[in-house]
């Protein structure tokens, strides 16, 4: 009766326990759906196909060959990408450790010892014995942990997948911005040189009685504040510059580099269906793994309730046996299997599993917020392209139109139907619009290449 009532007993705790076997699936509570917006649509809703930006290998996206060639530099030397991928191999280390927890641990332990009774000759024991312990993985206390540590394992990688494609796109994002610089230094250098052609004509008019010594200040002003911003557009040309090179692991110096008006960049953009952006971002799959992680934390927790089988076993040789002392040595063999049932812990089984599962929500919620997130970023994205699209249609006009105004208005002076204030104020609207044109111009390469992060692109 004992020992059916015993068996009983075993088989009402192997099935209570059978959660604790089961593997990480993804909760049905996940939803991807409807988590982009569409930039042009009226309902929101994204027509989106199969094809996936973020699925381009780098080099298709960003084509200048200067910037491949600083990409390829960062992703060899820059420290943050060498640290990541130190990470990863611990991870693996820590895995396969996990994995040999299954396997008995082996211990050799001699001991020797010299006793002497009353001033007689010291007597000589030894022993030379192997202790092996062996845990049996019952009710997956080791498989949860060996899981739990593979889901480690897997978050290394996407971390330094992660850090992959931040440098990919923090480069290339630092190197567009330098060539935006580049041309907005140029048109201000032109500017400054028509600015102080402008200063020595309205002098030359003051001399002939054509202008007054305000307007000839006021032209020596404008002068000088183009002189100053295109100062501070050279400090700016000097801190990228350096910011880009400490990405490249290196000491600040010149970066080599082309133009602005040399890039191309895709014209169509493409964002996959919304379930794609679950395997493919780095940090979605961080916080998946973070999950699954918590998953198996949670199943250990559960597997503390149930009895815990070891067997340790002993063997070797010894002179020594009680009180007799032999010589020479004998074999000695001696194996214990225990079995620990937790009965009373002051509730310290209880709370553990309660906050492990606070935990795993914890983590799903993350999981599902960092969904969200990514569903933000690609929207953004593609609202900003498709925006700066528009603006630098707008922008082009209003520099055609403000380039025929200069033109118009320096007519008008030669033939005294306009002062030379209305050409200056003309000038300074050019000015204005190119530079807003160039920006413009950087802000749709910038949309592009957040649109490609927000993919996960830039994987291996």
């Amino acid at each position: 009766m004992k020992k059916q009532i015993l068996g009983a007993m075993c088989v009402a705790a192997m099935m209570s326990s059978c959660h604790i076997y089961k593997a990480y699936d993804r909760p049905e509570s996940i939803d991807a759906s409807g988590i982009y917006r569409d930039p042009a649509s009226a309902t929101d809703t994204l027509v989106s196909d199969t094809a996936n930006m973020g699925n381009l290998p780098w080099k298709e996206v960003f084509r200048d060959a200067k910037l491949q060639a600083l990409i390829e530099e960062g992703l060899a030397n820059n420290v943050d990408m060498q640290a990541a991928i130190l990470r990863v191999e611990e991870a693996k280390v820590m895995l396969t450790a996990a994995r040999l927890s299954y396997l008995p641990s082996i211990n050799l332990a001699p001991q020797g010892t010299l006793s002497s009774f009353d001033k007689s000759k010291p007597t000589q024991t030894y022993q030379l014995p192997v202790a092996a312990s062996w845990e049996i993985d019952l009710f997956g206390k080791l498989l949860n942990a060996k899981r739990g540590q593979q889901a480690a394992y897997l978050q290394s990688k996407y971390s330094r997948q992660a850090v992959r494609s931040q440098i990919i796109c923090g480069i290339a994002n630092t190197y567009y911005s330098l060539l935006m610089l580049d041309r907005q230094v140029e048109i201000t250098t032109e500017t400054a040189a028509i600015y102080k052609e402008n200063v020595r004509v309205m002098e030359a008019m003051k001399i002939a009685g054509m202008t007054t010594e305000a307007g000839v200040a006021q032209m020596r002003a404008a002068s000088h504040q183009v002189e100053a911003s295109l100062l501070d557009l050279k400090r700016q040309v000097r801190e990228t510059e350096n910011s880009l090179a400490v990405l490249l692991a290196k000491a600040p110096q010149t970066i080599d580099r082309s133009t602005l008006d040399e890039q191309v960049m895709p014209e169509e953009l493409t964002a996959g269906v919304p379930m794609q952006l679950l395997e493919n971002r780095p940090d979605v799959k961080i916080a998946e793994m973070t999950l699954a992680s918590a998953y198996y934390t949670t199943n250990q927790a559960r597997s503390a309730f149930y009895p815990g089988l070891n067997i340790t076993g002993t063997a070797g040789w010894t002179n020594s046996a009680g009180v007799a002392v032999l010589n020479p040595g004998k074999l000695i063999l001696n194996a214990v299997a225990s079995l620990t049932q937790p009965i009373f812990n002051n509730g310290k089984l209880v709370a553990n599993l309660k906050v492990s599962k606070a935990e795993e929500k914890i983590a799903q919620m993350n999981y599902q917020q960092t969904i969200l997130e990514a569903g933000k970023e690609v929207s953004d994205a593609l609202f900003l392209y498709d925006t700066q699209n528009k603006k630098l249609i707008e922008d082009r006009g209003q520099v055609d139109q403000l380039d025929k105004a200069v033109t118009y208005t320096k007519s008008l002076f030669q033939s005294g139907d306009a002062t030379y204030l209305e050409i200056l104020t003309a000038q300074q609207n050019l000015l204005s619009a190119q530079l807003s044109e160039v920006s413009d111009n950087f802000q749709r390469i910038q949309a592009v290449i957040n649109l490609y992060s927000a993919l996960g692109g830039g994987r291996e």
